[in-house]
């Protein structure tokens, strides 16, 4: 919500989960009614009891979909990188709100199998793929750079390295020359 408030995520992606929020509860209301009694327990079970294929898919879309977003967010930060965090920052908040909107609709019972298992992930990835489409545009063809930027960065980073080791190639010959010099006026005194 801190980012929300700062701004970075603009206004449409701050009510769209309200709206997602008021649709499904007409949808679970009207056209999806949960008929009978289901325990939510049993879903979380028959859903993520799956083989170890399935699990290390969780695992990795979990790494590469959530924590490694909020590390690139959280590493613009530290780097000042404004416009980085800016573009990521409404992706990062979507996900945030889709991952607790399905937690609380799986821990209720009153949302049928077709609510609860597929319409909030599908609500949330066609806004989410929007958003990452702006991303997307955003850095690969807004951004304007000189057209030779990276390469001046590496070029730069490679004679600094170049420098350095020559810097140390020079104090080390210095400091190797000392003792030689050191032990040969000592042999000319005896």
């Amino acid at each position: 919500m801190v980012f929300s408030v700062s701004g970075l995520v603009p206004l449409l992606d701050l009510v769209f989960p309200v709206f997602v929020s008021a649709y499904i509860l007409a949808l679970a209301r009207f056209a999806f009614p949960a008929h009978g009694t289901t325990s939510a327990g049993s879903s979380k079970e028959i859903i993520f009891e799956g083989n170890k294929l399935f699990r290390l898919y969780v695992v990795v879309g979990t790494t590469v979909g959530l924590f490694l977003l909020l590390a690139y967010v959280l590493g613009g930060f530290a780097r000042g990188d404004e416009q980085a965090v800016q573009l990521a920052m409404p992706h990062l908040f979507l996900l945030s709100f889709q991952i607790l909107t399905e937690n609380i609709i799986s821990g209720m019972g009153l949302f049928s199998p077709p609510v609860r298992r597929a319409l909030v992930t599908l609500l949330y990835t066609v806004r989410r793929t929007f958003v990452l489409i702006d991303w997307l545009l955003d850095v690969w063809f807004y951004k304007s750079l000189p057209a030779n930027a990276h390469l001046q960065r590496y070029f730069k980073g490679r004679n600094e390295m170049h420098a350095k080791i020559a810097e140390d190639k020079y104090s080390t010959a210095a400091h190797k020359t000392q003792p030689v010099a050191a032990t040969v006026a000592n042999k000319k005194t005896e």
